[in-house]
Order: C-alpha cells, then sequence, then structure tokens
C-alpha cells in the first residue's frame, strides 16, 4: 500500500504529510544528496494555508512568515494604481503568508521527518524508470552524482513531484523539449531593510517590460530595526539575449539589471537600495511549459511543477502544489491507492491548472500595470482617468475566480480534506 513520491519539495512533502495522516505508508525520493533551504520569498494563499492549517502546521507558519495585509500595484513612477486586501483582513478565515520558500520547505520537511521518520525520505534517490506490477509499480533509482544505482522499489503507485524538470515526465513526454522561455528574466533577492507601506504589504509597480515585485518575509526586525524584504526585478529581454538554464542557485550580476531600476526611488520605497544592499541575488528565466493533455498513465502521475509549471504570478505556483497534494489525498481516502484515485484528481485539478498557466501568459492581476502603462507611459495624476473602478474589479475578481480563492466561495466550502480524516478500512 506504499504510496512512492518522487520530489522532496513543498508539493512533495505537503502530499507525504497528508497520506500520513490518514493512515496511508509514503516514501519520499529526493535527487539531491541533501535538502537544503533555498531560493527566496514566496505567498501561500489562504487556499493553501487552510490545507496546511489542517495538518497542524498554523502555529509553525505564523512563527516563520508575514500575513500579507494587501497587495498592492503601482506604476513605474510609484503612483498607486489598485491595492485590495488580503489574507483575513480581506474577509477569508485563513491568512495569507509570505514567507521564504527554503523555510517553508524546511518546515514541512522538519514535520515530515518527525512523523513520518528520516528512513522514508530517501536522499540521493534520482527516479530513472518504472515498471508496472501485478498489484502496483516498481520504482528504479539512481545517485545522480555518481550514476550508480540507489535501488529499487515498490509500491501502489508513484507520484511525480519532481519539478519543472521532471524526470518522470520526460519520460512520459520524451519530445517535448525544454521549459518554454518567455523572454523575461526575474532577479531575485533579499535585502534587510526598513519596513514600507503598511509593514505587511506586497507592491507590484512597473509593467509587462520592465516590473519590480517586494514584500516583507520577516515579521520582528533585527536590531538595526530591519525586516527582511523579499524583492523580484523583472525585465523582457531583447531577441539577442542568451539566457541561461533556470535555477535559483544562478549568482545575478547587478550590472545587468540595476541600471534600469536606479531612478526607482520612490517616496515609500527605496528600489535601487534594495538591490544594492542585497547579500546575494539570483537569476532566474521566466518558463513555463505547454499544458499537456494527460498527467496519469496506469499507476504514475504528475503533480506540482511537473504536471502544470506556470509563470509565479498571482503568488500561485506553491499554492497550487499544495492544492495538488490535498486532492491526491482526498481521492486516495475515496478510492485507495489506485489508478481510480489518480484519474480522479487529475480530472478536478488539471483543467483548473490549465487555465490557470494560460491566464499568467497573459499576465493574470498584473494586467492592470500593462494597460496603465498603455494609457498613459508619462504618468497620471488619478489612476480613474486611465482605467475605470469597474476595469479595476474585474481583473482582479476574474483571477481569483480562475485560481480558485473567492472569498466567498472558499469560506462557504470545507477542506479539501479535513483534519483527523483516516483511510477507510485504516
Amino acid at each position: 500500500m506504499t504510496v512512492l513520491i518522487a520530489g522532496g519539495g513543498i508539493g512533495g512533502l505537503t502530499l507525504a504529510l497528508s497520506l500520513h495522516g490518514i493512515g496511508v505508508p509514503v516514501k519520499v525520493f529526493e535527487s539531491v544528496a541533501e535538502l537544503k533551504p533555498l531560493g527566496v520569498g514566496i505567498n501561500v494563499l489562504p487556499h493553501a494555508v487552510r490545507e496546511l492549517i489542517e495538518l497542524g502546521l498554523m502555529d509553525k507558519l505564523d512563527a516563520s512568515g508575514v500575513r500579507t495585509r494587501e497587495l498592492a500595484y503601482f506604476s513605474k513612477h510609484g503612483k498607486p494604481i489598485w491595492s485590495e486586501p488580503r489574507g483575513l483582513e480581506a474577509g477569508y478565515k485563513w491568512p495569507q503568508f509570505s514567507i521564504h520558500r527554503g523555510t517553508l520547505q524546511q518546515l514541512l520537511l522538519d514535520t515530515t521527518v518527525e512523523r513520518l521518520g528520516r528512513e522514508n525520505i530517501l536522499t540521493s534517490h534520482h527516479l530513472t524508470g518504472w515498471t508496472e506490477t501485478a498489484d502496483g509499480v516498481r520504482a528504479d533509482f539512481i545517485d545522480k552524482a555518481t550514476g550508480k544505482p540507489a535501488g529499487t522499489y515498490d509500491g501502489a503507485i508513484l507520484i511525480a513531484a519532481d519539478g519543472i524538470h521532471s524526470a518522470a515526465r520526460e519520460k512520459l513526454y520524451p519530445g517535448e523539449g525544454a521549459p518554454i522561455w518567455n523572454g523575461r528574466i526575474l532577479w531575485r533577492g533579499v535585502t534587510p531593510a526598513k519596513a514600507f507601506l503598511s509593514g505587511r504589504t506586497m507592491i507590484m509597480a512597473g509593467h509587462e517590460i520592465l516590473k519590480f515585485v517586494c514584500y516583507p518575509i520577516s515579521k520582528e526586525p533585527d536590531a538595526a530595526g530591519n525586516h527582511l524584504i523579499n524583492w523580484v526585478a523583472e525585465r523582457h529581454m531583447p531577441p539577442t539575449y542568451q539566457w541561461r538554464r533556470e535555477d535559483y542557485n544562478r549568482t545575478a550580476r547587478l550590472e545587468e539589471f540595476l541600471p534600469w531600476f536606479e531612478s526607482w526611488q520612490f517616496d515609500w520605497l527605496d528600489v535601487p537600495g534594495l538591490i544594492k544592499n542585497c547579500p546575494h541575488a539570483y537569476e532566474y528565466p521566466l518558463v513555463d511549459r505547454d499544458p499537456v493533455s494527460q498527467w496519469t498513465f496506469g499507476r504514475v502521475t504528475l503533480m506540482g511543477d511537473a504536471a502544470h509549471p506556470m509563470y509565479p504570478i498571482g503568488s500561485n505556483g506553491a499554492s497550487q502544489a499544495i492544492l495538488d497534494a490535498r486532492v491526491i489525498t482526498r481521492e486516495i481516502l475515496a478510492h485507495g491507492p489506485t489508478e481510480a484515485a489518480l484519474l480522479a484528481y487529475e480530472a478536478e485539478r488539471r483543467p483548473a491548472t490549465t487555465d490557470l498557466v494560460l491566464l499568467n501568459r497573459k499576465n493574470g492581476p498584473e494586467q492592470v500595470m500593462q494597460l496603465v502603462e498603455e494609457r498613459a507611459p508619462d504618468g497620471f495624476e488619478v489612476v480613474t482617468d486611465v482605467l475605470s473602478q469597474q476595469e479595476l474589479e474585474d481583473i482582479a475578481a476574474n483571477y481569483k475566480r480562475v485560481a480558485g480563492f473567492q472569498v466567498e466561495a472558499l469560506n462557504a466550502k470545507p477542506a479539501i480534506v479535513n483534519a483527523g480524516a483516516t483511510r477507510a478500512g485504516a
């Protein structure tokens, strides 16, 4: 009855905890030798936070992240376009958290080790293939660093949560090729700096060609009164630019992007100061993959970035992986660890995430900034002279609908998997 999970990221670890919670044995296989808290900041939306709360993680989230209060859009001149409350302030029953990706992954890893035991999380195990058996699946692994076999394991089903470079997806879609780059580069970092606006605000400034995003990811100030501010600088690059393989560990070169933001000194935020004072920034080409028509092949399925890699627009990457994990768990609760459970999961999640991938390609709710740039490139006095209130509200509401976190609808729904749920017959 063991479920095999390839990938020890946020999605894979959430799935392991969820399945353990309903009495299903799990083994997690991770390619790297050591799971380290890498990356920069992310947001976890209320519908995903609710599921983590059902896993008993509220206190740990609250201790590690910032409860996002509002999301605000600004022009490249620092003029306000649109703002809306987030989390509890927006009327949700659950908060939205701004948190360091590595901190969230470490939180999930520590909890998984505590509940499942270290022996059920195997590092240096890279998936190379699988075969179906009479009553399950047999997966093969190697140590990627040495190329030597790392073992063969039998399970009821195999879930591939192994990211945008998924080994499982490559086997299932061998002709797909590399992720699709849209010509935009992200430079990302975390800088100690003073709080801005409400102290719990996520901001986006600029437009489709040149954009800056930032938000705090530490609740308490340090001895100097600084908070950790996560930031993302983005530019659509000219066709001659040679992009490098997407990797959060690639060191950014400040001289390649700082000049475009040197003048972005607003009375409420010093953008060039955040960039210059960052101890270590990363470069990340903005990539995704085309949605595919099938995730589930017999007793194997894809989830998270292996299934639906999307642009980091609308704070949805990690949140959607968490939702995948919980839907898989709910269906295993209903059908056992079977192909029927995987097909039911895919039937719900594939259409929803396909819509989201395509909407993110159109800039999601960030369309408001591009519309303002197109209509008033030299600035404006009042945004409603440029963009009507109805247009602003419609764009925001449509994204919430597609992403599945409309306030009233979400508050009225039960959790995907309720705390205390147990597998039938367990």
